[in-house]
């Protein structure tokens, strides 16, 4: 793993960073060598999430948020009133990231996660891009890197493969939005998943090794071993994360919504130590 700018989703440990289960993680992370932890979708009105920072930052780690869409703040919809307010949250989570002293945002900025309605035309996603990448305009000038994760079939309609994240850059007119790509979901989309990667590496900003059982990076149908080795011969030296679920660490509504059921492993150390070994 040397040289690997590595960040973990801190769903791994919980879901819920103002828990009594996240501080104790923050060392076993860095210990581990892991740089940055990257946190759910978070509230900017929260009260603590400065607090929250300084704890990520004297672990001597750096925080990665999230931002995210809702119905009534979407960026995609064809109301005009919603998507002004779904601009008006992206500002604010760029803000968020700001106040957090981070220095990337990831997450789904382009519509609401779990969404899977019918495809929007090429008049409405332009129109989408152009509101995400104005808002990672913003973020550029603040020092921030914004991505956006192209997810699967079943967790949004709007962007699916590399390809179509490529164009979603293109449309957005923005020098500074970049790709979050996901192996987890790409070994549902892509028929060939190097060949992806190679694609979108213009705009690549971050790249996520998620295993097809959402458990550990070990068990599963997927070589990451492999697809790290040959995604830095490609040339990719950006940052990577990585990312497991196990029901028993998740909070019910976020298990519920991600879809998982059962126990993949027992600890949040556990998911981590496997990863190294994995990514060695």
């Amino acid at each position: 793993m040397a040289g690997i700018d590595l960040a973990c989703q801190s769903a791994a440990f919980t879901t819920d960073p103002f828990s009594g289960d996240f501080n104790p993680s923050l060392p076993v992370l860095r210990d581990a060598g892991y740089r940055r932890v990257v946190l759910g979708p978070l509230d900017p009105a929260t009260d603590g999430v400065e607090e929250l920072a300084q704890r990520i930052h004297d672990a001597g780690l750096a925080p990665i948020p999230m931002a995210v869409q809702s119905p009534e703040a979407n960026v995609g919809s064809e109301d005009p009133a919603v998507r002004r307010r779904g601009a008006d949250q992206l500002r604010r989570f760029v803000d968020l990231a700001s106040r957090m002293g981070a220095d990337q945002l990831n997450g789904i900025p382009y519509g609401v996660h779990g969404d899977t309605s019918a495809r929007p035309d090429r008049m409405a996603l332009a129109r989408t891009a152009e509101l995400v990448g104005a808002a990672a305009d913003e973020a550029a000038a603040a020092g921030i890197m914004m991505t956006f994760e192209v997810v699967n079939r079943y967790e949004t309609s709007v962007l699916n493969t590399a390809a179509e994240a490529v164009r979603f850059v293109e449309l957005s007119g923005s020098r500074h939005l970049k790709i979050h790509l996901d192996t987890f979901h790409m070994a549902i989309e892509e028929p060939d998943l190097l060949g992806a990667v190679a694609h979108a590496l213009p705009h690549l900003g971050y790249l996520e090794f998620g295993q097809s059982s959402r458990g550990l990076l070990s068990t599963g149908s997927l070589d990451l071993a492999a697809v790290l080795a040959e995604v830095r011969t490609l040339g990719y030296d950006g940052r990577f994360g990585v990312e497991g679920f196990s029901r028993p660490l998740l909070q019910t509504e976020a298990a519920d919504a991600l879809k998982i059921w059962g126990t993949t492993f027992a600890t949040g150390e556990e998911f981590i130590r496997d990863a190294v070994v994995v990514l060695a």
